[in-house]
């Protein structure tokens, strides 16, 4: 029988629908890659994502004739199972390789096919026990049974396809010097057998699989020869298909406070893995999973799934909390309606809240969140000193984001972790960082699902294309209290924040002149509380603020403040987002120049 060509076989362990697509039930994923592969243009494939979650291996019971599901047991598999008896099952040889384990044959549980396998290979390499384990001497292995397989005669030739797990750490990127301490024989190989035409006229493919791909070598991941594929966290659909299949029928109310369509929704940015962890934690009899342990449960999976790169933040405050600014408040509440109400297309991508230290912008952003009932998180230092591994991080955190949404992302002192346009030393680790935050934010296709809050005391640190219109659109500058109504009110929101029982006339009259920040009065709030401990009371009296006010000394920085809330005026969006003092200076002829020529001149007292 003459060996079809690559038009004419289908690389799928299922008969394929008409036209040869794919079955309809394969993941979005493998479509991707068929169809790059039937396009002869396309032999190597880098699979880069939620690569190590479980894969349905079998088709819903919908599934239309030909559409053969296996045993249920054999339902979710992992992806290089998946590859090996679904996307090429047909194929003859389908090997796997990593360089932990060595060279394998993957056939799954299909013991006759296995064993077809072995038994051409030891015909050529002998006895699997003798296969050798060193990447280089496996990939010279390969290479010679490439270039045998393609000069066989069609009628004799195999369809081959092979594996390469945890590619990264075949071919990890770094630059020239890392190539040249003995990865680049490894590099150059590949980049061979991508561009080789004769191995794109046949049935041979390879595909390369990391979850981070910024960890595997830039020259193959730029080449144009080799297809980069994303394998994305599971969508609600499957996250349904999954829990209802997990459960077998069981009836949820005996485990859980939810319904399968409400777990499903919630258990967004969730792998199958932790899914199914979650499933088996709801199956214990002394444990219900109930709204308050689901809530623990997630947010444990989340922060590991992202190896401690974001802190998942339950916001307890809302922005009644928050003292002064009522145009701004009036904004953000105005947005957290439309976006509780699914008016997506009318929220911003992001905001920039800048002032000087210490006015509260992290509690705006925490209280917004809040308001608006949707996951926060902080977006922790996922910078790394090894080559690859600080894209990787943050190519992992926004994986995750773009499953979570709607999520609100905090990210603190913006202006020193977002980089810039500029190498600065560092091999382009910064310049890579810049251009995959900004390539994130400026996606309007999350509009309304991850909203951003770019928070800094030094907007004007941080590089215009992250701030423009369209990525951080809004920008809310804070100030200190400035009327003796703020300062008290101010008192009164800290003490409910920190839970202190005031007396009815404990706060003090306190004068703007003091120039006390919102920090300041927390700090003075905390002081009283000790007092009051101290002397055995559990109420915070006058007395007790009175001593602790007479004790407190503001920081002097008085240049940088300055500095600091000028450069918030000038990156207002919004007047009415600042007090009348300021707006009055904003609006005076060339009133923003003077302002701006007072910034550069602090700029140069503070640098000489």
């Amino acid at each position: 029988m003459t060996q079809p060509t690559r038009a004419e076989t289908q690389p799928v362990g299922v008969p394929a629908g008409p036209g040869g697509a794919l079955p309809s039930w394969f993941p979005a994923w493998s479509h991707q890659l068929a169809e790059q592969y039937y396009s002869g243009t396309t032999s190597m494939f880098l699979l880069h994502g939620n690569v190590h979650d479980l894969v349905r291996c079998a088709p819903p019971p919908s599934a239309g004739k030909g559409e053969t599901a296996p045993e249920a047991e054999e339902s979710y598999c992992g992806l290089a199972e998946f590859l090996g008896t679904r996307l090429f099952g047909r194929w003859d040889i389908v090997l796997s390789y990593d360089v932990g384990r060595g060279l394998r044959a993957l056939a799954g549980a299909d013991a006759q096919r296995h064993r077809a396998m072995l038994s051409h290979l030891a015909s050529r390499w002998g006895d699997p026990a003798t296969w050798p384990r060193d990447p280089d001497r496996v990939l010279g292995l390969l290479d010679a049974f490439v270039e045998r397989t393609l000069i066989d005669e069609p009628a004799a030739r195999k369809s081959v396809a092979v594996v390469f797990e945890y590619a990264q750490y075949l071919v990890p990127s770094g630059g020239l010097d890392a190539l040249a301490r003995g990865h680049a024989a490894r590099v150059v190989q590949l980049l061979h057998w991508a561009q080789n035409p004769h191995i794109k006229r046949v049935n041979m493919a390879f595909c390369l699989v990391a979850d981070r791909m910024p960890e595997v070598s830039e020259r193959l991941v730029e080449s144009p020869h080799v297809g980069t594929i994303e394998v994305p966290l599971p969508d609600r659909d499957e996250r349904r298909r999954f829990i209802e299949q997990a459960v077998q029928g069981e009836d949820l109310a005996r485990r859980t406070d939810f319904s399968l369509d409400q777990l499903a929704e919630m258990s967004n940015g969730l792998s199958l893995v932790d899914l199914k962890v979650l499933v088996a934690q709801a199956a214990r009899p002394d444990l219900r999973l109930d709204a308050r342990r689901f809530r623990q449960l997630k947010k444990a999976m989340i922060e590991r799934q992202c190896r401690g790169l974001v802190e998942f933040v339950e916001p307890q405050h809302h922005l009644d909390l928050v003292v002064g600014y009522p145009e701004a408040k009036r904004r953000l509440r105005e947005d957290a309606e439309r976006l509780t109400q699914g008016q997506l297309d009318t929220a911003p991508m992001g905001y920039l809240v800048c002032g000087p230290v210490g006015t509260g912008k992290t509690f705006l952003a925490e209280a917004y969140a809040g308001s608006i009932g949707i996951p926060c998180l902080v977006l922790k230092n996922f910078r790394s000193k090894y080559v690859g591994e600080t894209e990787g991080n943050l190519q992992q955190v926004l994986s995750v984001l773009r499953s979570l949404g709607p999520v609100v992302v905090i990210v603190d002192e913006a202006d020193a972790a977002l980089g810039n346009r500029q190498s600065e030393g560092d091999s382009g680790t910064s310049a890579r960082v810049f251009s995959m935050i900004a390539a994130q934010m400026g996606n309007t296709r999350y509009r309304g699902k991850i909203i951003w809050m770019l928070l800094t005391s030094r907007p004007d640190l941080l590089p215009i294309d992250l701030k423009r219109q369209g990525r951080a659109e809004v920008h809310i500058p804070l100030f200190y209290p400035r009327t003796e109504d703020d300062i008290r009110a101010m008192f009164e929101a800290m003490a409910r924040k920190n839970r202190v029982p005031l007396a009815a006339d404990a706060v003090p009259r306190v004068t703007a002149e003091r120039r006390l920040t919102g920090a300041d009065i927390e700090s003075i709030v905390l002081s009283a509380r000790r007092e009051a401990l101290s002397a055995g009371r559990a109420e915070v009296t006058r007395a007790d603020l009175d001593r602790a006010l007479a004790e407190f000394i503001p920081s002097a920085q008085g240049l940088e403040k300055e500095m600091q809330e000028l450069a918030a005026v000038l990156e207002c969006t919004q007047l009415g987002f600042l007090p009348d003092e300021w707006r009055q200076r904003v609006t005076e002829p060339e009133g923003r120049t003077r302002l701006q020529e007072r910034l550069v001149a602090i700029r140069q007292l503070l640098k000489d």
